[in-house]
């Protein structure tokens, strides 16, 4: 007569890993906009990208302002190896390269820095979202229009002067 020893499943197509399964995986995507170019998110979630860092995926920062993040995700043991550094020339690279790591399924969390994005942009996010193999962040920097506006008034205001230094 058999005899069940411990308390597995009889059927082969239950016999998982119970605990593996057990523990979520965060994955889809969220916003959050930032008024200091997401030093406090980054901040935030370095304990975690530490954790994903050991599981041997890429951890990839899309457009990563100059805010000392090598030093703070350093300071928080990531593993820097398993860091990828993308910089794109436009939102629509942007974009393209942020669905491109999300749905690879060789990245374990992708971070994005942008400006605002529209609705068309947060429609596509969502689409995206869906088919996610990883954990996203998209960081908006609320005062980029303001930079934006001071470099043209700035260039404005020189491109006068120039043209009234011209007619004298």
């Amino acid at each position: 007569m058999n005899t069940l020893i411990g308390n597995a499943p009889r059927h082969p197509g239950l016999w998982v890993d119970m605990v593996s399964d057990s523990i979520p995986v965060k994955q889809g995507i969220e916003t959050k906009r930032t008024q200091n170019q997401g030093l406090t998110e980054l901040t935030q979630l370095c304990s975690e990208l530490a954790v994903l860092s050991q599981q041997g995926r890429w951890i990839v920062l899309i457009n990563a302002p100059h805010i000392g993040y090598k030093q703070i995700l350093a300071n928080a043991n990531v593993r820097m190896d398993r860091v990828l550094l993308v910089h794109t020339k436009d939102e629509v690279e942007t974009l393209w390269a942020m669905e491109k790591a999300l749905t690879s399924g060789t990245s374990s969390a992708v971070i994005t820095w942008t400006t605002p994005l529209d609705s068309r942009d947060n429609r596509r996010i969502q689409l995206v979202a869906k088919s996610a193999l990883a954990q996203g962040l998209i960081i908006e920097d609320v005062n980029t229009h303001l930079r934006d506006e001071q470099t043209l008034s700035a260039t404005s205001a020189t491109t006068n002067t120039l043209n009234l230094a011209s007619f004298h």
